[in-house]
């Protein structure tokens, strides 16, 4: 298990085992995200969104923006 010391200014050094396991080089960022119950769990935020791409697949069938301002018109009549 890997284990780092904070210091007096709320610093660590993240274990260059962890670092090499997050693919993380200097510079890089990381995200702290609550898992509950007082844990945490650190990843890497170095991605951009280029990175998402082909994440969600293309749909079946194009929608026109004609379409698209009647689903907005419809969305919106029924919120009032």
């Amino acid at each position: 298990m890997a284990t780092a010391t904070l210091t007096s200014k709320g610093q660590i050094t993240i274990p260059a085992q962890v670092r090499a396991s997050l693919g993380l080089d200097t510079g890089d960022r990381i995200e702290f995200v609550a898992i509950g119950d007082g844990k945490f769990a650190i990843m890497a935020a170095t991605h951009s969104v280029r990175d998402l791409k082909g994440l969600i697949r293309k749909p079946v069938k194009a929608v026109s923006i004609e379409e698209m301002n009647q689903a907005i018109a419809l969305q919106g009549s029924s919120a009032i």
